[in-house]
């Protein structure tokens, strides 16, 4: 076959196959921009007929990947392929990839776990795995679940990992009590610290009457006596208490006269007469 044949059939082969490649190029772009769209428009519905933002964005992610994957099945057709044989082989090949990303389908049963247990939704403030990772929920969808620290970080944590940790839903119930502990000197008056504690949470724009502040002695420690207080708030004025508490104690603290302790070394000093 001499070179002019072969340019000849690349020629041909380009003029037939060109526009096939241009239109399953422009179908796939187009096709991606509606779904996008699509996913936008519909989200909203799905989260109000179930009255749960955090499963609507849930079947959302889910409906967006069924649509790529039928966008794909028509590209393909455009080609030529038959979309019965590629189904079939698309679903063995499914099987093969499901066995080698064994992990990525238990993040995707995980999801659905968390999706009928519920044991946080969108919103809520929590704790995974004992504490170690802190931030608001702000998307669970089919692979991974973000969450959104104080700072404004995002946490992505595969869902496999979330269900197979402890976790701490701050925002469960509504209300929360912020767990604080403020150590006194041995010297220093109990009740007058006392007094101040209950006098701050008194005076915090959060902290709300029921149930009631209390504050006790925790621990005797080795230099100093522990006050432990938990004073209700709102879940969403979770951090907003804490910081108020802790500010506002250590400066009635020093109003007050009441001593804070801190390690010291007394060190003695023996010389040879």
């Amino acid at each position: 076959m001499d070179l002019d044949n072969i340019i000849k059939q690349v020629t041909a082969m380009a003029i037939e196959y060109a526009p096939k490649v241009a239109l399953a190029i422009i179908t796939l772009i187009i096709g991606l921009w509606i779904i996008k769209r699509i996913i936008k428009l519909v989200s909203p519905k799905i989260e109000k007929s179930t009255n749960d933002e955090t499963l609507g964005k849930f079947l959302s992610s889910i409906l967006g990947a069924v649509l790529k994957i039928l966008l794909l099945f028509s590209v393909a057709s455009m080609f030529g392929v038959d979309t019965t044989s590629f189904i079939a082989i698309f679903g063995a090949l499914m099987v093969g990839i499901g066995m080698a990303l064994n992990g990525t389908i238990g993040h995707i049963a995980s999801g659905v776990m968390l999706m009928i247990f519920k044991p946080f939704k969108v919103g809520d403030l929590v704790k995974i795995g004992g504490g170690q990772t802190v931030g608001s929920v702000d998307n669970i969808n089919a692979f991974s679940t973000v969450l959104q620290t104080l700072d404004n970080k995002r946490i992505i944590i595969a869902n496999s990992n979330v269900t197979g940790n402890d976790i701490t839903n701050i925002s469960g119930q509504g209300t929360v009590g912020v767990e604080l502990t403020f150590g006194i000197a041995y010297s220093a008056d109990i009740d007058k610290a006392r007094k101040v504690i209950l006098e701050v949470g008194k005076n915090c724009p959060t902290v709300i009457d029921a149930p009631a502040q209390g504050v006790v002695v925790a621990n005797l420690g080795d230099s100093s006596v522990d006050l432990a207080t938990r004073p209700f708030c709102k879940s969403e004025h979770y951090w907003d208490t804490m910081f108020y508490m802790q500010e506002n104690v250590k400066k009635g603290f020093d109003e007050n006269g009441i001593n804070i302790p801190f390690p010291n070394m007394e060190v003695h000093m023996m010389t040879n007469n």
